[in-house]
């Protein structure tokens, strides 16, 4: 995560550095620390890039490094199960909290009401049950919280 921000940084320091002074000498500093830290990640890839073939083309060569290897796999696995199992409890409870919310929202205005009220504390309407959505003068269906009918031009809903 450090090497994420400050890779991040590095970049816009690298890209502000045409706007500095070049002979400060900490402009200097930060861009040869950005160079370094830019050669070291090319490096360590490299590194990893090697790593994959030597354990593809002989993989009993480091049994030490292949077991580590395996046990490293093994814990992402189990990390990435319980990564997704963590984030469906979340969505889980997001939904509840939607459902919970949209119970107390009225259906007729749109009003969200606290906890615990039966009906809506603007119109009236009573909560939990969706309103019914029919013009009184021409049973034309009108969506919930429309204020004239679109059909006959009526006037609806609470004043």
């Amino acid at each position: 995560m450090a090497s994420d921000l400050f890779g991040g940084l590095g970049g816009l320091v690298k890209g502000l550095s045409g706007l500095m002074p070049q002979d400060d000498p900490n402009i200097k500093m930060i861009a040869a620390q950005t160079e370094l830290s830019d050669l070291k990640k090319n490096e360590t890839e490299i590194f990893a890039e090697i790593g994959r073939k030597v354990m593809a083309e002989s993989p009993g060569s480091y049994p030490d490094a292949a077991d580590r290897l395996r046990l490293i796999q093994s814990n992402i696995v189990q990390l990435e199960g319980d990564l997704k199992t963590a984030q469906a409890a979340k969505d889980e409870a997001e939904q509840a909290k939607k459902e919970a919310r949209a119970l107390r929202t009225c259906s007729a205005c749109g009003m969200e009401n606290p906890e615990g009220v039966k009906f809506c504390q603007e119109c009236g309407a009573r909560l939990g049950a969706p309103a019914k959505a029919v013009c009184p003068n021409c049973s034309a269906d009108t969506p919930p919280g429309t204020r004239f009918c679109g059909e006959c031009g009526q006037r609806l809903g609470f004043e």
